[in-house]
């Protein structure tokens, strides 16, 4: 309704539009998180709540994999995050290689302790894209690996976001 109960000076009933007190969203909230696993650091991007963008969040060094999944089970209950995506480094002829099966594993023990959806994405020259992306920007990579890293997460989440599958 219109303060007062009454469209304002100038505007008549038909031109004046209602705004409900409670505006529902369309789409479902659906935040979510990306992951760069590397051998050291750890990148992270996270979508928007719509699951429409991506943004670069953190670069982690965690010690060791147990307290890489606790960090990611606090920031799965801190953000409402709904679904995993982590980057899968398969070869350029899209083969498996030792990397790739280090990140299924971890994919696996992940997946047993957040309880939520986690997919794998192919992230072949992610990490390049990442390198090309900042020297474009005219920022050196050069001791910048933490924002590579999460650049590359960053670059995964939304090639996962823009593809079909996120459409459903």
């Amino acid at each position: 309704m219109f303060e007062g109960g009454r469209p304002p000076s100038g505007v008549t009933a038909k031109r004046a539009k209602f705004i409900p007190k409670e505006v529902k969203t369309v789409k479902e909230e659906k935040r979510i998180l990306a992951v760069d696993f590397g051998e050291r650091r750890i990148g992270l991007a996270l979508s928007d709540p719509l699951g429409l963008t991506a943004q670069g969040m953190e670069t982690w060094e965690p010690k060791d994999e147990e307290e890489l999944i606790l960090k990611i089970e606090k920031m799965v209950a801190e953000e409402g995050i709904k679904r995993i995506v982590v980057g899968l480094p398969l070869n350029m002829d899209g083969s498996r290689g030792p990397e790739a099966l280090k990140v299924l594993k971890f994919v696996e023990r992940l997946m047993e302790k957040v309880k939520k959806p986690v997919v794998t994405w192919d992230e072949r020259l992610s990490t390049i894209s990442a390198h090309r992306a900042l020297n474009d920007m005219g920022r050196r990579t050069k001791g910048r690996k933490g924002e590579v890293d999460r650049l590359a997460a960053t670059l995964i989440l939304q090639a996962y976001l823009d593809s079909k599958e996120t459409k459903r």
